[in-house]
């Protein structure tokens, strides 16, 4: 029974690498969107989102199943609950990469000469989301103390980027719609690296069996 329960495990770690890597392709892809102003990108990124979303679903049901068909000890229990809690995450990283890629299709944020910023932010928030994961495959807590710490650089690449608008308004750079799509896409990726910081802290209590909220199991 048990080397099941160890199989199934191993399977459920499999499918999270496979979620948290579309995460990370799909994050990438909306900065090929923004650098090279390839629409066709936007095609992918919509796949890779419904992709992400069927990943969630099939994770879920997977955990379900450990659940009620295994008897699960202390341990086992926080990973399967910690992992329910992660795809919840990264499912809402799918929806705010595909939320980028409208901003682009819709607005007038090709037309921006300097978007090196908001690159930035997606190589670090890819960065985030990659070991966060691994740190949950690995069990590895300073792995996933990295990844909460690295919440504090984008919130810091955040408000360069507002200053940089500040300073594009008075200057007149940009027009309106340009720095609102810019600031727009922004915050989405700030949100990501958000996403990224819980899906670490869900590991930390999967080692711990306490959540930074004070949750315990």
């Amino acid at each position: 029974m048990r080397n099941y329960f160890d199989m199934q495990m191993k399977t459920l770690h499999q499918e999270l690498k496979e979620m948290g890597g579309l995460c990370q392709l799909t994050i990438s892809k909306t900065y090929q969107l923004l650098h090279n102003g390839d629409v066709e990108v936007i095609k992918s990124i919509v796949a890779q989102e419904d992709q992400i979303n069927q990943k969630e679903r099939d994770i879920e049901s997977l955990c379900l199943k450990l659940l009620l068909r295994q008897q699960p000890v202390a341990s086992d229990l926080r990973k399967i609950s910690a992992a329910l809690k992660m795809i919840t995450d990264m499912e809402r990283i799918g929806d705010q990469a595909l939320d980028i890629a409208e901003i682009v299709e819709t607005g007038k944020i090709l037309e921006v000469k300097d978007t090196d910023l908001l690159g930035r932010m997606a190589e670090v928030t890819m960065d985030m989301v990659s070991k966060s994961v691994e740190a949950y495959v690995s069990q590895d807590l300073q792995r996933a103390q990295s990844v909460i710490d690295s919440d504090d650089l984008v919130d810091d690449l955040f408000m360069e980027i507002r200053m940089t608008l500040i300073n594009s308004i008075e200057n007149q750079d940009m027009d309106e719609e340009q720095i609102l799509d810019y600031l727009m896409i922004a915050k989405y990726y700030e949100r990501i690296g958000d996403h990224a910081t819980n899906i670490a802290e869900w590991v930390e209590f999967s080692i711990l069996g306490k959540h930074r909220s004070g949750k315990e199991v």
